[in-house]
C-alpha cells in the first residue's frame, strides 16, 4: 500500500522567529532526538496466556529505534526487563529478505527485538534477535535454541507448544522443543520458489505477513508455496553514499503477472503433504487462512484478480478438497475490501465482516444464513475482533459515535441489538482483547495527549496503566514545551458534490488583522484516514510555533466513511480527491486570518502524487508544492493495490492515461520540490526520474533532492533534519520568511 509514512508528519519551518516566544519552542533537532519527545512508544503489547504478565517491546531513552522486551506483573504492577537486546544481540547484518519484510511493515529503521511469542503454558517466550532464536524465562534466564546458523524469518511457537517453526533458505523448518531436533519440512525452496513466506503483494497490500499457519492441536500446518518466476524484474539501483548495488527485484507492475501461489497441508515431520484445491483459476490472491477451533477444517479466503469477489472456502486438511461456503461480491464500480474480522466459533458458526449494505459491519453465518449484528451509517473497523464465547460477546472497534474517533465496542452475537461503547469519548482508540475476551489492552491518544496504553477489564474499566505517558508530568520530554502547545480545531465543508468533508487545523495565537501562511498537508489516497481526534506529532506544533497554520482535509476516496465515499475514485485516481483538496484550499482563502498568497501544499507517497495532480489541475492556487516519493505513472505500481482501484491497464488504458502525471508535466507553473529515496523498493525511483525527465523536456523549472541509501521512508539520524531543512529552506525562498 502507498502509505503516508512517519516522516510525512514531520513538519517544521526554517524561519526567523521574530519576537520572543511566550513559552519554550521546540528545536527541530529535538523532534528527532532520543528519548522520543512524544514519550515512549511501546510495541507488541501482549498478555501472557495465564494473564499473570503483560509484556511489550519498549524503546530506549538513549536510542528511540532500539527495542527491548519488558514484562509487568499484573498483580503488583512491577516492571522488569526480560531481554536486553543490546547485550544479547550479535549485531549481525540482517538478511535482505528480513530487511524487505521490515520495510513492508514500515519498521525499516527499528533495531533490537521486533517480535516475540509466548508459549501456551505462559512459562517461556520465544525471542528472535539478529537472525537467531532465544527462549526467555520469567526468571530472567535466556537460552539460545539449537537452530542451524544463518538468518531465520517469521519464527513462532505452535499453538500446543510442542514446536518452534521458522523459515530458513526459503524453506520451512520445524523444531521439536523437547529434543531440539530441527527438520526442514518443505522440499524445494530455492531460486524463485519460496515456502512458508508471504509474497510481495500480500505483505505490501493485503496486510498479510504470514505464509504458514499451525492447526490448534499442532497436527497440521497450512503452508503457502509461491513461485516468482512469472513476475517481471525491476532492475533497481540501490544507490548508497559509498557505492551502488544493483538489485534484481521481482516487482509485479499493474497489468503484469503475479507470483504463482499454492497452498499445502503438511504434518510437523514433513512426511505428508497434501495440495489444497484453490480452484481452476491460478490467477487469484490467497487473502486469508484460518483454522477451525477443532482443527478439522481449514478456511481460506480466495480473492479474484479483479478484487470484485471474495470466496470463503472450507478445506478438508486430510484431502485438500474444498467447497465454497459463500461469496462476497463488490458493489457496482467498487471492489471488495479485505478484513481481519473473521472468527470461526466452537458451535460451527462464523463471524464475518462485510460492506454488503454500504458500510463495514459484522455478521454471523450459521447453517447457510447470515444474521447482521451491527448496522448503521458508520463503520466497524476491519482490523480484527475478539470473542467471549461463554458470554456470547464480540468486542470490536468502530466509529459509531463520531467519524473522527475510534472506540472499543461490545455486542451480543446471540441476541444482537444493544451496542455498548467501552472507551472514553474524545479519543482515538485501538484495542485488543485476550483470547477469552476478559481483558483489553487499550492504546489511545487525542490532540493534546500522545499515545497512552492501559489494561482494562471486559467492561472497559482501567485496571492499570501500561504507559501513562502523561505530558503533565514534569519529567515527560514534551513537558518543557507544553505551555506553547496549541490545540487542534475541527470542522466540515461541503465538497464539490455536496458531500461533507472533515478538516482539522492548528493555528498560532491569532493577532487581529494579521494574515498567516498555511502548511497544507495532504495524503488523499484510499484505505487511510488522516483527520481524527488523535495525537498528530510535535512537528505540527513546531510549525505552528513559528507562525504557520497547519491544515489537512480528508477527501472522497479515503477510508471509514462507507463504500460510496471510498469508491468515488474507482478507475479515476487523481480526480475527485484533487477536487476535494482544492475545495479545502478555497475554504482556507475565505478565512480572514489566512494569507491566500502563501499556502504551501505538501504530501508524501500518494500525497506526493496528489501534489503533482493539484499543481497541474489548478495553477496559481498554491505558492509552492512539495512532492515526496510520488507515484507518477500508475503502470509502474504493483498489481494488488493499483488494479483494486484502477482496474487492469490492459483493459482500461484510458483510465490510466487520465490518472498519470507525466503527460501533463508542462501544466505545472508553481514552484515545485521533488524528493525521493534512491533505494525505494515500494514507489521505485523510476517514478521520480520519469517525471524529472518530463519536466526537463518541457523546460519546467523545479527543485529536487535525492537521498542515497534511503527507502520509501526517508529519515534517521541527521537525515530527518536535512530533509526538513531542505523542505523549509525551499519554502522560505518561494514564500518568503515571516
Amino acid at each position: 500500500m502507498i502509505r503516508w509514512v512517519v516522516v510525512g508528519l514531520m513538519l517544521g519551518m526554517n524561519v526567523t522567529e521574530g519576537k520572543a516566544q511566550e513559552a519554550a519552542s521546540i528545536p527541530l533537532a529535538r523532534v528527532f532526538a532520543s528519548p522520543a519527545i512524544d514519550g515512549p512508544a511501546p510495541r507488541a503489547v501482549k498478555l501472557s496466556p495465564d494473564g499473570k504478565y503483560l509484556t511489550l517491546l519498549r524503546n530506549r531513552d538513549t536510542d528511540r529505534e532500539r527495542f527491548d522486551l519488558w514484562a509487568m506483573d499484573t498483580a503488583t504492577g512491577q516492571w522488569r526487563m526480560l531481554v536486553d537486546s543490546k547485550s544479547l544481540g550479535s549485531g549481525a547484518e540482517l538478511s535482505e529478505a528480513e530487511k524487505m519484510q521490515r520495510e513492508r511493515a514500515r519498521i525499516g529503521g527499528t533495531k533490537g527485538i521486533i517480535s516475540y511469542d509466548w508459549s501456551p503454558d505462559g512459562k517461556t517466550i520465544l525471542v528472535p534477535l539478529d537472525g537467531e532464536l532465544f527462549r526467555a524465562r520469567l526468571t530472567g534466564d535466556v537460552e539460545k535454541l539449537p537452530a542451524a546458523a544463518g538468518p531465520k524469518l517469521n519464527p513462532g511457537l505452535s499453538p500446543a507448544g510442542k514446536y518452534a517453526s521458522y523459515l530458513q533458505d526459503q524453506n520451512l523448518v520445524v523444531m521439536d522443543l523437547a529434543t531440539g531436533k530441527a527438520v526442514r519440512i518443505t522440499p524445494d525452496g530455492a531460486g524463485t520458489v519460496h515456502w512458508g513466506e508471504a509474497e510481495f503483494v500480500a505483505q505490501e497490500e493485503m496486510a498479510r505477513s504470514d505464509g504458514y499457519w499451525w492447526s490448534p492441536d499442532d497436527a497440521y500446518l497450512a503452508v503457502e508455496r509461491f513461485d516468482e518466476a512469472p513476475v517481471g524484474i525491476v532492475t533497481r539501483a540501490a544507490i548508497g553514499a559509498e557505492g551502488t548495488s544493483i538489485v534484481q527485484q521481482r516487482y509485479p507492475k499493474a497489468g503484469t503477472a503475479n507470483a504463482l501461489v499454492e497452498l499445502y497441508v503438511l504434518d510437523p515431520a514433513g512426511q505428508k503433504r497434501v495440495k489444497v484445491d484453490l480452484g481452476s483459476d491460478p490467477d487469484i490472491y490467497l487473502a486469508r487462512v484460518d483454522w477451525a477451533p477443532d482443527g478439522k477444517t481449514l478456511f481460506v479466503q480466495r480473492e479474484n484478480r479483479a478484487q470484485t469477489q471474495l470466496d470463503l472456502l472450507a478445506i478438508d486438511p486430510k484431502t485438500g478438497a474444498s467447497r465454497v461456503l459463500f461469496s462476497e461480491k463488490a458493489a457496482p464500480k467498487s471492489w471488495v475490501n479485505l478484513s481481519y474480522a473473521f472468527k470461526p466459533l466452537d458451535d460451527g458458526s462464523l463471524i464475518w465482516w462485510s460492506e454488503r449494505d454500504g458500510h463495514g459491519h459484522l455478521y454471523r453465518w450459521q447453517e447457510g444464513r447470515f444474521t447482521q449484528l451491527t448496522k448503521g451509517p458508520w463503520e466497524v473497523a476491519a482490523d480484527g475482533i475478539s470473542v467471549d464465547q461463554k458470554r456470547g460477546r464480540i468486542y470490536f472497534q468502530g466509529n459509531k459515535d463520531d467519524p473522527l474517533e475510534r472506540h472499543l465496542y461490545r455486542v451480543d452475537y446471540r441476541k444482537p441489538g444493544t451496542i455498548t461503547r467501552l472507551t472514553e469519548r474524545g479519543w482515538w482508540n485501538t484495542a485488543s482483547m485476550d483470547a477469552s475476551g476478559t481483558r483489553a489492552i487499550v492504546s489511545r491518544s487525542n490532540p493534546n495527549q500522545p499515545r497512552q496504553v492501559y489494561l482494562a477489564d471486559a467492561e472497559g474499566k482501567r485496571i492499570a496503566w501500561v504507559q501513562e505517558n502523561a505530558v503533565s508530568d514534569p519529567k515527560h520530554p514534551y513537558h518543557p514545551y507544553l505551555a506553547a502547545h496549541r490545540t487542534r480545531s475541527f470542522g466540515t465543508i461541503k465538497g464539490p458534490d455536496g458531500t461533507d468533508l472533515h478538516w482539522e487545523m492548528i493555528t498560532p495565537k491569532l493577532e487581529p488583522g494579521k494574515r498567516y501562511p498555511v502548511f497544507f498537508q495532504h495524503y488523499g489516497g484510499p484505505h487511510a484516514q488522516t483527520v481524527s481526534r488523535a495525537w498528530g506529532g510535535t512537528l505540527q506544533q513546531y510549525l505552528v510555533q513559528h507562525g504557520y497554520i497547519w491544515f489537512q482535509i480528508d477527501n472522497r476516496g479515503s477510508a471509514n466513511r462507507g463504500v460510496a465515499f471510498e469508491s468515488a475514485i474507482w478507475q479515476a485516481m487523481g480526480s475527485v480527491e484533487v477536487q476535494d483538496q482544492l475545495a479545502g484550499a478555497a475554504y482556507l482563502k475565505t478565512l480572514a486570518f489566512v494569507d491566500p498568497k502563501r499556502i504551501a501544499t505538501y504530501g508524501w507517497s500518494y500525497g506526493g502524487y496528489m501534489t503533482l495532480k493539484m499543481l497541474q489541475a489548478a495553477p496559481g492556487t498554491f505558492a509552492a508544492g512539495i512532492s515526496g516519493a510520488p507515484v507518477t505513472k500508475w503502470e509502474l505500481y504493483d498489481t494488488h493495490y493499483t488494479e483494486r482501484y484502477m482496474g487492469d491497464p490492459r483493459k482500461v488504458p484510458q483510465a490510466y492515461a487520465m490518472s498519470g502525471t507525466i503527460a501533463d508535466a508542462a501544466k505545472i507553473a508553481d514552484p515545485l520540490l521533488m524528493i525521493h529515496g534512491m533505494s525505494d523498493d515500494n514507489v521505485v525511483l523510476e517514478n521520480g526520474t520519469a517525471m524529472y525527465a518530463a519536466l526537463q523536456a518541457k523546460d519546467v523549472p523545479f527543485e529536487m533532492m535525492l537521498y542515497p541509501g534511503q527507502t520509501h521512508k526517508v529519515g534517521g539520524p541527521g537525515i530527518s533534519e536535512h530533509l526538513w531543512h531542505t523542505i523549509l529552506g525551499f519554502l522560505d525562498r518561494k514564500m518568503g520568511q515571516q
